[in-house]
Parts: C-alpha cells; sequence; structure tokens
C-alpha cells in the first residue's frame, strides 16, 4: 500500500492529520496488543509491533517525526510516573547499594562487548566505542510497565532493577559524554564531573528528602487550591517541575518523572492516581509503537548486516543477563536472574546514541540500523524474558484508595 504522505513527512507539520495519525497508532497499538495477551504474550510486545507494521518497513502509513517523538516522550514519563507512585523512598534506600553493583556492570561488560564485536567486523575505534555506549543504558519504561502491569513492583528485585536503571541513566550519561567527546576531539572533563555531580545530587535529596517535603506541602497546597481535581494539578506539577530538573541535571526527564512518583507515593486521592493512570494508558501507546517506527528493516537484507544484527542482539542481552546477574548474586540466582533479565531492554535509549553517533558521521547508515535493530530486539524480548524469569512471583497491586492517608 502507498504510504500517506501527510502523516509520513516529517518535515511537514502543516499537512499532518492528527486524528488519522493517532486512530492508526492507538487503534493498531491496542489491536495488537489484544492479539499478543490472546497468544500469551505481554501486550507491549504487539505494541511495539504495531509500530514495525505501519511504520517505513512495512506498509509505510506513518513515519518517526517531531510531534510522535514528543508524544512518545510524554507517554514514557507518565509510565514512569505511575510507577513511581507505588514506591517507596525508603524501600529504594534499601537497595541503593546493591543497585549500584548491578548497574556498574551492565554498563562495563556491555560496553566491551560491543566494543569488541564491532573492532572485529572492521568498523573503525569511534564507530566501535558509539556501538559499546549504545549497549550500555537500560530502558527502564519497557520493564517498569511489564512489572506494573504482573503486580510485582513490591519484589525487591523490582527495586533493584528500577534503581539500577536510574543509576545506569547516569552511567551511560557519562559513557556517552566520552564517546562524543572523542570523536569531536575535545573531551570536557569540567562539563561531564558537573553533570554527574548534579544528577546524582538530584537523585539523592528527592530520594532522602522529598517524601518528607511533600507529606507537608501537599496537605497545605490542597487546602489553599478551590479548582477541581486539585490532587491532579499538584501531581503533574510536580512530574513536569521535577522532569525539567532532570533534563537540567543533564539526565532524562523520565528519572525525574520517576522521582516525582516516589515523592508524592501516599500522598494523592484515590480519584488523582485514577486520572494520572488513565492518561498513561493514553499516552504509553505512543511511546511503545515510536521504537517499532524507528526499526529499517530494509537496511538489514545485507547478510553481512543481518548477521552482526543478530550477534549484537544477542551479546546485548547476555551481557546484560551476566554482567547485572553477577552484581546481584549476592541475593540469589533466582533473584540474580529476575534483575540481569530486567535490565535487558535498550529501547529508545539505545537509537537515540546511534541517532548522535549518526549526526556525528561517525556511524554508518548500516550501523545505524544495526543499532535500530539490537535496539527494538532487546525490547521486544524482554517481556518473554521477564515472564520466564519471574514465573511464580505472587501478583499484589496496588489498591490506590490504600494509599490515601486520611485529609480530614
Amino acid at each position: 500500500m502507498d504510504a500517506l504522505p501527510y502523516l509520513a513527512a516529517a518535515d511537514a507539520p502543516r499537512d499532518f492529520n492528527l486524528p488519522l495519525a493517532m486512530l492508526l497508532i492507538f487503534g493498531v497499538a491496542k489491536l495488537l496488543g489484544e492479539l499478543c495477551i490472546r497468544l500469551h504474550l505481554p501486550a507491549l510486545v504487539g505494541e511495539i509491533l504495531a509500530g514495525v507494521l505501519i511504520g517505513p518497513s512495512v506498509l509505510g502509513w506513518i513515519a518517526p517525526n517531531p510531534f510522535l517523538h514528543s508524544l512518545s516522550d510524554l507517554g514514557v514519563m507518565f509510565l514512569l510516573f505511575t510507577v513511581g507512585l507505588e514506591v517507596r523512598a525508603a524501600e529504594l534506600k534499601r537497595v541503593g547499594g546493591p543497585a549500584t553493583l548491578v548497574a556498574a556492570g551492565g554498563v562495563v561488560l556491555p560496553f566491551l562487548a560491543g566494543w569488541g564485536i564491532l573492532t572485529f567486523s572492521g568498523a573503525g575505534q569511534t564507530a566501535a566505542c558509539f556501538a559499546g555506549a549504545a549497549l550500555v543504558a537500560t530502558s527502564v519504561g519497557i520493564t517498569a510497565q511489564v512489572l506494573q502491569k504482573s503486580g510485582l513492583l513490591y519484589l525487591r528485585s523490582s527495586r533493584i532493577i528500577l534503581v539500577a536503571a536510574v543509576i545506569d541513566d547516569i552511567l551511560g550519561l557519562i559513557v556517552l559524554a566520552v564517546v562524543s567527546g572523542l570523536s569531536r576531539g575535545q573531551l570536557n572533563l569540567w562539563d561531564i564531573g558537573l553533570t554527574t555531580f548534579f544528577s546524582i545530587g538530584l537523585f539523592v535529596l528527592a530520594i532522602q528528602y522529598g517524601s518528607r517535603a511533600m507529606a507537608r506541602a501537599v496537605p497545605r497546597v490542597r487546602k489553599s487550591m478551590q479548582a477541581a481535581e486539585a490532587d491532579f494539578a499538584i501531581a503533574i506539577t510536580v512530574l513536569f517541575a521535577l522532569a525539567l530538573l532532570a533534563q537540567y541535571a543533564g539526565v532524562a526527564a523520565i528519572v525525574g518523572a520517576f522521582l516525582a512518583g516516589v515523592v508524592l507515593a501516599g500522598q494523592l486521592s484515590g480519584r488523582a492516581l485514577d486520572f494520572a493512570r488513565g492518561a498513561t494508558e493514553l499516552l504509553v501507546p505512543f511511546f511503545l509503537v515510536g521504537i517499532g517506527l524507528n526499526l529499517e528493516i530494509g537496511a538489514l537484507r545485507d547478510p553481512a548486516t543481518l548477521l552482526l544484527a543478530m550477534v549484537l542482539l544477542l551479546a546485548a542481552v547476555l551481557t546484560k543477563i551476566v554482567g547485572c546477574g553477577l552484581g546481584a548474586w549476592r541475593f540469589g540466582r533466582q533473584d540474580a536472574l529476575r534483575i540481569g533479565v530486567g535490565m535487558v531492554p535498550r529501547g529508545e535509549v539505545g537509537m537515540v546514541v546511534a541517532q548522535l553517533g549518526l549526526t556525528l558521521g561517525v556511524v554508518s547508515p548500516s550501523l545505524y540500523a544495526v543499532t535500530v535493530f539490537m535496539a527494538v530486539g532487546t525490547t521486544v524480548v524482554a517481556p518473554p524474558l521477564l515472564a520466564w524469569a519471574f514465573r511464580g512471583a505472587e501478583a499484589r497491586h496496588v489498591d490506590p484508595d490504600a494509599e490515601m492517608p486520611s485529609i480530614g
């Protein structure tokens, strides 16, 4: 079928048919998500495949564009916010040490593997370093949604995954800054140090003091507001404020969104939580479909390129399972496996690294396609692997009304 130019043209916003784009993305995502549920697979697998189906690789109905990218960013922010609402700061503090070891193992081994594979394939050193950087950071949104939908966020392994993924984001940022700086021939250690300091500082302050500050501030603000749905207004304001702070600190906005949920956990009414989860259900499909839209199957027709893509995908899965699992080995083989699998998806994080390398001219189009294939592949295989790793775990879904303290 011919492409729909008013949906595929990234540089023609006046021709962009918004209702049709929303219908196609949301409708096809939910349709394939329902099909996956009937096949005993997580719905998000179908929603990612919906992006592949309607994207440039297959039907060509829709191509990635700035508007859809913004909806995708908003979707993953709301997802991490609602996940944070089900987590207590005190619980995260208890797993900080082990999570740091997990994150470190999940950075060193994947980077070395990506660098080694590309070096062996004949790529230049800079391109090999970019490939290693693409294997480093974890896309916490995918694992977070699986654990949230399955009612498994209360488990120790789930808490470690969430904290380790945030630390991974900081470490991945440092690796990417070093690699991109070397590719430009100007490595600014001062800027890297400041970014590291501010990003770690934001995380520590939010976990250490944020919940207590919100416990005092939210009731006062609620009483002073006369507008309807005051709790929801407070929640969204805190969400975007901390997301913005995270960006200024140098890390992804989703880290701030997650921290906003953590500091507000237990402070919001059940109605406000329902609103937040409703917004999440609306927006998350755009995040998942956006991952699939970026896959370029045509670039993998060359057998050598396809072989490199498969090897890189296998390495991406195994190095996270082994590297992160070793960091959690003290908790036993089962938890180590769960944590390693939970850190597998690269999602949009790997794509960002690949896009930067392409923009700088150090990553070829074929290597860009290979990296995106790895990012999408790890995202698709992660949910079934998580279901296998967490088999037998008891589901416990949070009751929104139980989270609300008495407000008189």
